[in-house]
């Protein structure tokens, strides 16, 4: 019973030392210094576990066609080797400043499965500067990056060069359905729409450069004179400047499916 007690008083007093460590700003956060050892392993460990967890229900579907391959590399060439680097060519320089600094996908291609591969491209990574490319690709042009990705270990820099001057980007069409609020609210994030308003029901930095979301629902206008319409925030969304000049509300390359289902969400706001 005295041991637990010991081990107890020893945990708690970890916790509050932990704590004063933090709160006191003693961590240093810089990007220009490394991690803690040990804090560098829990992250890395907590990060493999949890993408295995969450990927273990996915369907990976056949990833062998070359046309698939050949759309892969595409998406691969115009959204990651820039802070990835691929056979032969180094990342942006930018990317060579991110701490942790991104995954060499030849290495993630061997040890990670492909769902993954999927789930991380997919949902992205917190604090890693890894994006979520949900509203940005379809799952079927993920899927042709995991492709790809599994092809990546087997060319030399030449054989990339080669394909690369090849590739051509691919896009299809959102798929169609009624506005779904929920994927909405998801999106409002991956626009960054947080940065600039307070939304309730989405957590974000307390910057309330823009107005206030709440309420949106039952406002009878938008930015002024727009009618406050699903078909109109949509307009809104999609292009701001269009509708108003003189917002400083940007454009933000918003698509059609995932403006809708934004619109769906903001209706709720009542």
């Amino acid at each position: 019973m005295r041991t637990l007690i010991v081990l107890l008083e020893i945990a708690i007093g970890a916790l509050v030392a932990g704590a004063a460590f933090i709160f006191m700003g003693l961590y240093d956060v810089s990007a220009t210094q490394q991690h803690l050892a040990p804090t560098f392993h829990l992250l890395q460990t907590g990060l493999r576990q949890s993408v295995k967890h969450h990927s273990s229900d996915i369907a990976v579907p056949p990833l062998d066609d070359p046309a698939l391959i050949a759309r892969g590399l595409a998406h691969f060439r115009s959204h990651c080797v820039q802070c990835h680097g691929a056979p032969g060519i180094a990342p942006q320089p930018f990317a060579l400043g991110l701490r942790p600094q991104p995954a060499n996908l030849v290495h993630s291609a061997r040890e990670w499965s492909p769902a993954e591969l999927f789930w991380t491209v997919k949902h992205g990574i917190k604090m890693t500067g890894m994006p979520a490319w949900r509203f940005r690709m379809m799952d079927d042009d993920i899927w042709s990056v995991v492709a790809f990705l599994r092809t990546l270990p087997t060319y030399t820099p030449e054989q990339y060069r080669t394909l690369e001057a090849r590739a051509h980007e691919h896009r299809h069409a959102p798929p169609a359905g009624a506005p779904d609020p929920e994927r909405g609210k998801l999106a409002l994030t991956q626009y960054a729409c947080t940065t600039c308003h307070a939304i309730p029901g989405v957590v974000g930095p307390d910057a309330p450069v823009g107005p206030p979301l709440e309420n949106i629902g039952t406002r009878e206008f938008i930015s002024g004179g727009l009618a406050n319409t699903p078909q109109n925030m949509v307009r809104w969304l999609r292009a701001p400047q269009a509708v108003n000049p003189l917002t400083a509300m940007p454009d933000l390359g918003v698509s059609e499916h995932d403006a809708a289902d934004i619109a769906a969400y903001l209706e709720t706001l009542k």
